[in-house]
């Protein structure tokens, strides 16, 4: 069974007064109260989440959260940093019909490479051709993982990476 008290306190009705003003006003003869039930609170709101911008917008790019990255034949690593990551960009393949040209997304532990994410040459490319094609996709890095973007010599990759969560996924804004 709950218990009701009454409290009479001065600086607690000033502080009150102060941070919600429009609670102020009460009149003289009306003191606050406390009680030794617990009532919970659930706040199902988007800012409850941590973020006060919707999912689509948390998720943007912008001049001051993205790290543009150029790669051609090299393997260049991009992120060395955990949490949860964006990648965006594009890719042009030119096709000789020869040397079967690739691009990958890599993840390494620290002592191996495994590819998330590929795009290579069509077995059917003979003469010079173009190929190109989109990426954007999310990834996790936890500890000791980085990100590696590897292009054969007539590959080119641009994008950015930006990162939306940390490893315990709280937001990052943009």
């Amino acid at each position: 069974m709950a218990q009701e008290f009454t409290i009479n306190s001065t600086a607690i009705e000033d502080k009150i007064n102060q941070l919600l003003p429009s609670q102020g006003g009460f009149g003289a003869g009306v003191d606050f109260s406390a009680s030794t039930m617990v009532i919970p609170i659930v706040d199902l709101t988007e800012s409850a989440e941590g973020s006060g911008l919707r999912q689509d917008l948390q998720s943007c790019l912008s001049f001051n959260s993205a790290t543009v990255f150029n790669v051609n034949d090299a393997t260049t690593t991009v992120i060395t940093t955990t949490g949860y990551w964006r990648i965006t960009g594009g890719v042009v393949l030119h096709a000789t019909g020869g040397f079967r040209q690739v691009c990958q997304i890599i993840v390494n532990d620290g002592t191996t490479d495994k590819v998330l994410w590929a795009y290579e040459e069509p077995a059917s490319a003979t003469g010079d051709q173009n190929y190109s094609t989109d990426v954007d996709i999310t990834i996790l890095l936890t500890a000791g993982d980085s990100l590696k973007i590897k292009c054969s010599s007539d590959v080119r990759f641009r994008g950015s990476v930006r990162q939306l969560a940390d490893l315990s996924g709280n937001l990052v804004n943009p």
